[in-house]
């Protein structure tokens, strides 16, 4: 059954969106895009509302199942990471309040799980992103490439949790039918020592 996420790159000036649609092997980007602050004034508080209502307009949109967010990095700058953490507050309330299921990525395993490298670049990131959609982004999306990382992430994440629980549902199913395979390691240690 498809599962829709909502990919979001927090910011207080820019924030990053992806909407994603996935199922088994197939990924489909529904719309991915930015939704900037600069018009709504230097008013931090002003800033986080719009975020808030932001958020809630997206997610009744396009009706996603799941959230996926991106965790603040730790930056030098103190005051900077304290506003993108309310960002970043702001917008899992407004998927809390939707009634969505939350997860929250770091940036290097976002950047891990898409590139095999935790360290690499927007480019990068952005160009393994192309190639997995069959399409091309341009640097100034990279807003919106971050969001559907975190999207893509989530889902490979949630994709390689339910394929351990099939196998680990399979291998219970497979014991329990089969109580005769089962062998003892301490029956195997005694057998050694006989032998």
């Amino acid at each position: 059954m498809p599962v829709r996420i909502l990919g979001i790159d927090p910011g207080t000036n820019v924030l990053g969106f992806a909407v994603l649609e996935a199922d088994k092997d197939r990924i489909h980007l529904l719309e991915m895009g930015v939704v900037t602050l600069a018009h709504v004034g230097d008013a931090h508080t002003i800033k986080l509302r719009h975020i808030f209502e932001q958020v809630q307009e997206l997610i009744r949109r396009y009706s996603p199942d799941e959230m996926a967010i991106e965790a603040p990095f730790h930056g030098k700058n103190v005051q900077s990471m304290l506003k993108l953490g309310r960002a970043q507050g702001v917008a899992i309330a407004a998927g809390m309040v939707n009634g969505l299921s939350i997860a929250e990525y770091l940036p290097k395993r976002v950047k891990r799980a898409i590139t095999g490298n935790g360290n690499a670049s927007k480019h990068q990131v952005a160009g393994m992103l192309g190639n997995l959609l069959h399409r091309t982004f341009e640097e100034q999306y990279f807003d919106a490439t971050d969001a559907l990382a975190v999207a893509v992430c989530h889902w490979f994440q949630r994709s390689s949790l339910e394929h351990a629980r099939r196998i680990s549902g399979s291998w219970k199913s497979f014991l329990r039918e089969n109580p005769d395979r089962i062998v003892s390691t301490q029956r195997g240690l005694q057998s050694k020592k006989l032998s």
